[in-house]
Parts: structure tokens; C-alpha cells; sequence
């Protein structure tokens, strides 16, 4: 189950580095038009000073979106490949979130879904969800740590 961990961060890391990559072709596109537009010969000077900024802006607003949306699968996966504890809770949920996102993005989700709910998984993974039902699953499960000094042995 370490394998399917690693490779469902790793496509969790592709498919966000994907969705960053549309971003910045959006953000080249209408930044592109923008200009062409700020330069077109044949339109109006006032209604070029007026639609190249706007254009832009919305260009910007766009490709921030596909940022945005891009950076929970990146630094999930990560956590997936680094075995982090709290990387679980944010999978399941992005996971859930890939089904909507047809066709790769369902894969992924179901494999992901399948993946997380793993019990090897979670065990791996330290989930701490299970030591709230009591299950006893992950490092310190079942019990509180407690402290207990060692003290130096008693002169005789």
C-alpha cells in the first residue's frame, strides 16, 4: 500500500501542476489579446484604452482561479509522498472534489477514494480520525502519553 500512497501523491502533484499550467496559459492568452488589442490599428484609441485593461484583469482573475484551485493537490500529494498525517484528511476531500472533474480527474478520485480508506493506509499514515472512534489505529493510539522522570538511583 506504500507504492499506492506515493503514486497517488504523485498524480495528485501532476494534476494540480496541470491545472497551474492552464493557468498560465490563460494568464499568456488574454495578456496576449490584451495587447493586440491595445495596438489594433483599426479600432478606436479610446475603446482600446478601455477593453486592453479590462481584458487583463480578467485574464489575471482567471488564471489566479486555476492557481489557486491547483495548490490543495500539490501540497496534498506532497504530504502523501512525505507520509504526513494530516495529508489524509485534506486527500479524502480533493479526492471527493476529482470525482466532478471527468474523465481523469474521476479516476483519480476513485483511486484516491480507494487509496485513502485503505486501513493499511491509515496506518501508515498515522490517521488520528481512528483514535477518536477508538479503534487504536496510528502512533499513540489507545493512550495518553504520560511523563514519568527518571530519577537517579538512591544512595544506599
Amino acid at each position: 500500500m506504500r507504492d499506492h500512497i506515493r503514486i497517488l501523491g504523485i498524480l495528485n502533484i501532476v494534476m494540480g501542476g496541470v491545472v497551474a499550467l492552464i493557468g498560465f496559459v490563460v494568464f499568456f492568452i488574454a495578456s496576449s489579446i490584451a495587447g493586440y488589442v491595445a495596438s489594433a490599428v483599426n479600432m478606436d484609441a479610446h475603446d482600446a484604452a478601455i477593453a486592453s485593461p479590462i481584458i487583463a484583469a480578467v485574464g489575471l482573475v482567471v488564471a489566479a482561479f486555476f492557481w489557486v484551485l491547483s495548490l490543495p493537490s500539490i501540497i496534498g500529494g506532497w504530504g502523501l509522498l512525505n507520509f504526513r498525517s494530516w495529508s489524509w484528511m485534506l486527500m479524502v476531500v480533493i479526492s471527493i472534489l476529482h470525482l466532478f472533474h471527468v474523465p481523469l480527474g474521476t479516476a483519480l478520485g476513485v483511486y484516491g477514494i480507494w487509496v485513502l480508506f485503505n486501513d493499511e493506509t491509515r496506518r501508515l499514515l498515522g490517521n488520528r480520525i481512528s483514535e477518536y472512534h477508538g479503534q487504536g489505529v496510528g502512533p499513540g493510539a489507545g493512550s495518553i502519553p504520560t511523563y514519568a522522570p527518571q530519577h537517579p538511583p538512591r544512595p544506599v
